[in-house]
């Protein structure tokens, strides 16, 4: 993969984030900046490099949408399971197997309760933290923490291989 098609997917990520052309590109110039300064904090040993390398923009673009915006999300959510197509745009072949991960990340997705997976996009697609989500959903603190939670362990065990538990077994906040 250029260097030209990691531009992009990083843009990409930024932009649905932020929905603001120029925050993006300014994202991508501050993770292009502190991949230079920071490169000796890519450990192969724990994962591939673009997969990283977005992880280090998404966090910055969350960043940026929480300095500028401290506030509930625009009305128009969109879900994941609505339009794939706006989270799902890295190259084929970026680091071989991509399209692989790509496909068993969607499917783990699906297969959480929507009160999970709704929590888990408004963390990590929406910039939100665990109290605004909170706020926009009008639910406990403690719920939504669980629900994550729950969400999240579901998603790491789909990760691994590991056979996760059917949606509906565990107590569902």
């Amino acid at each position: 993969v250029d260097r030209r098609q990691r531009q992009m997917c990083i843009r990409d990520s930024a932009y649905r984030i932020l929905d603001d052309p120029m925050a993006a590109e300014e994202v991508t110039q501050d993770t292009f900046l502190r991949l230079w300064e920071k490169a000796d904090t890519f450990d192969p040993a724990k994962g591939r490099f673009i997969p990283w390398l977005l992880t280090v923009a998404r966090r910055r673009a969350i960043d940026v949408f929480r300095q500028r915006r401290r506030h509930e999300p625009q009305t128009g959510l969109f879900f994941l399971d609505e339009q794939p197509q706006l989270w799902e745009q890295l190259p084929d072949d970026v680091d071989g197997g991509d399209r692989d991960l790509r496909h068993g990340l969607r499917s783990a997705l699906r297969q959480l309760p929507p009160e999970q997976r709704a929590v888990i996009e408004l963390a990590y697609f929406y910039g939100m933290t665990h109290s605004d989500i909170a706020a926009y959903l009008h639910e406990p603190l403690g719920t939504i923490k669980t629900r994550l939670r729950l969400g999240m362990e579901k998603l790491r065990q789909a990760w691994l291989q590991e056979p996760p538990t059917p949606a509906g077994t565990d107590s569902e906040a």
